[in-house]
């Protein structure tokens, strides 16, 4: 029985994904719940499982191209049940074969015969033996001289009517159109098609720059007493919890903290409405296999450092792999990306909309600070708040930044709740 491989809906609003890669080839035979290929959507990749046990007869989408939600994409070939129908017509017509065989006078099943198709197949034509063989199987015939003489006859003709051409000046070293030629060496161009993913990218970050009026602002934290933190207490930590404690969930917890207390750095514009959360959703930017990508902590307040560094960890590992769900990466309230695990030192991240405000975190880096009335080298950190200005003024972001900084630099502060 064959069966057809559709595309599953994978999301709300979603319509078209990219088939990513197909975990078997055609001809191959798979087991029922066995993957079969993975598929891309613009927010996350989803994979495809076989309904049933069989044989992947036919891809029709290929690695790269797009497919609509409900489109055929594959036929699998089961055992179980009726053949199809190109099996039947093939039954048909070998029964129809062997019957018409057995109704002829004198027939009788020649022995050496090894299959009934081949005894049921027509015997090729045979030419006489003393037959010449064709002319064209060592040359030309007589016609084909004939047409060859005939066309450069006109060719001839062609070029002795058709005005010479005008000398063309080229300059020197370039061709006609006056471009000068490549360098020699190894150049050339690659042209790919962007996938869903980048291209959802792509325009949500257009319209976040069209559609806000955004601003960052920042300010620096010294990391001293995080790090001293997680180098007295890190091994016992990862005993405890089995996960090891990264700087990731200190801020998640400080940046919590300051979402409740500033609520506009935690609502959104909905028209001429604002939209305050008393939930704090925070987006925790990720590296993916297909880029950047912004799973979502639920209810981020109620959880612990155990419990952030436990999904933050996850997230990452499915991230790499293509294995987040479509609604992990929807919703989100606020985003912390950290660009200081690539090295970056400063920058201004881009609002991920309808949310109103983004925590950029840089690179850690040892520089002298001015410390009691002396100078000193600390493990210091910029942080960037991009914000709509259209709903958070800078005094909101001044102080959700400074807020944010007391807790990181004082972390008991985060454990005592104050």
């Amino acid at each position: 029985m064959r069966i057809d491989i559709t595309i599953p809906n994978v999301g709300e609003s979603i319509t078209e994904v990219e088939i990513g890669e197909w975990f078997k080839k055609q001809g191959d035979s798979v087991r029922k719940n066995e993957g079969l290929l993975l598929l891309e959507t613009d927010k996350a990749t989803v994979e495809v499982n076989a309904p049933e046990s069989g044989t992947l007869v036919e891809i029709l989408k290929q690695n790269g191209e797009s497919a609509a939600v409900g489109e055929v994409v594959a036929h699998l070939e089961t055992a179980n049940g009726p053949p199809s129908k190109s099996q039947q017509t093939a039954s048909g017509d070998l029964a129809a074969q062997r019957e018409q065989t057995a109704d002829q006078p004198n027939s009788r099943p020649d022995p050496t015969d090894r299959s009934a198709d081949a005894a049921a197949a027509p015997e090729p034509e045979r030419k006489p033996v003393d037959e010449e063989p064709a002319a064209e199987e060592f040359g030309p015939s007589a016609r084909d001289v004939e047409i060859i003489a005939a066309t450069e006859m006109a060719a001839q003709e062609t070029q002795d009517t058709e005005p010479a051409a005008e000398p063309v000046e080229i300059p020197a070293g370039g061709d006609r159109a006056g471009r000068k030629p490549a360098p020699a060496g190894d150049r050339r161009d690659e042209v790919v098609p962007m996938t869903l993913l980048r291209r959802r990218i792509a325009e949500r970050l257009l319209a976040a720059q069209r559609g806000a009026a955004l601003l960052t602002t920042f300010n620096e934290i010294d990391m001293s007493a995080v790090v001293a933190l997680r180098q007295g207490h890190g091994d016992a930590f990862r005993q405890r919890h089995g996960i090891r404690l990264g700087f990731m969930s200190f801020f998640v917890k400080a940046a919590v903290t300051a979402l409740q207390t500033i609520r506009e750095v935690n609502a959104e514009i909905d028209g001429d409405h604002i939209v305050y959360h008393d939930y704090c959703d925070v987006g925790v930017a990720v590296g993916g296999g297909k880029g950047l990508v912004v799973p979502v902590l639920r209810n981020a307040q109620q959880m612990s450092f155990a419990d952030i560094e436990r999904a933050i960890d996850d997230f990452a590992r499915r991230a790499r792999d293509n294995r987040l769900r479509p609604d992990e990466l929807q919703g989100g309230t606020f985003t912390i990306t950290n660009g200081g695990v690539y090295g970056s030192l400063l920058s201004t991240p881009i609002v991920n909309p309808p949310q109103s405000a983004i925590l950029g975190l840089h690179a850690i880096q040892d520089r002298p600070v001015a410390s009691a009335g002396a100078v000193a080298i600390r493990p210091m950190m910029y942080v960037a708040l991009t914000y709509d200005h259209r709903l958070i003024d800078g005094r909101e972001a001044v102080l959700f930044l400074k807020q944010v900084k007391s807790m990181i630099e004082e972390p008991a502060r985060m454990l005592l709740e104050f």
